[in-house]
């Protein structure tokens, strides 16, 4: 379905941008029978309520008058914030993450764990410096950037 998800990106992403939102991201999943377009949008300070359904209002005014439609199963539409613990997936994500505490989810193992928190303290091209507490010990990983399944924000407890 990358499809819908490329054509919903490309017609949300200018009504995204002349609120001076950001896409954070767009997807298309089914979900026991039914069918979700979900999309994130955000800003500096946080979205409210009332700018997600401003922004569904347009998105779905801007969905209904494509002909042909790109969706043409019944599907839910939701626009929503990406939360505290939101997606880093564009290169610019993990820049704006620098110093924050994330999560990762590795496709192979690094040392013992497929999984670790930290603190994310540089990026390069290629890779990225995560400083975690292993077992009481702090410790720097150095973690391959194609090596990432999935990142986000992570909340410290």
């Amino acid at each position: 379905m990358s499809t819908v998800v490329e054509t919903v990106t490309a017609l949300a992403q200018p009504i995204v941008a002349h609120h001076q939102f950001e896409l954070v991201d767009v997807e298309f999943v089914k979900e026991g029978k039914s069918w979700y377009l979900r999309l994130y949008i955000d800003k500096p300070g946080g979205i409210n309520i009332e700018e997600c359904a401003m922004v569904s209002d347009e998105i779905s005014e801007k969905m209904d008058s494509l002909d042909p439609d790109p969706i043409p199963q019944a599907y839910f539409l939701e626009v929503s914030s990406p939360g505290a613990e939101r997606p880093l997936k564009k290169p610019a994500d993990f820049e704006k993450a620098v110093g924050d505490y994330i999560h990762v989810s590795l496709y192979q193992k690094i040392g013992t764990s497929k999984v670790y928190e930290g603190t994310l303290e540089s990026l390069s091209e290629d890779s990225m410096e995560l400083t975690v507490n292993l077992k009481g010990r702090i410790k720097t990983l150095t973690i391959p950037r194609d090596a990432i399944a999935q990142a986000r924000l992570a909340i410290k407890f």
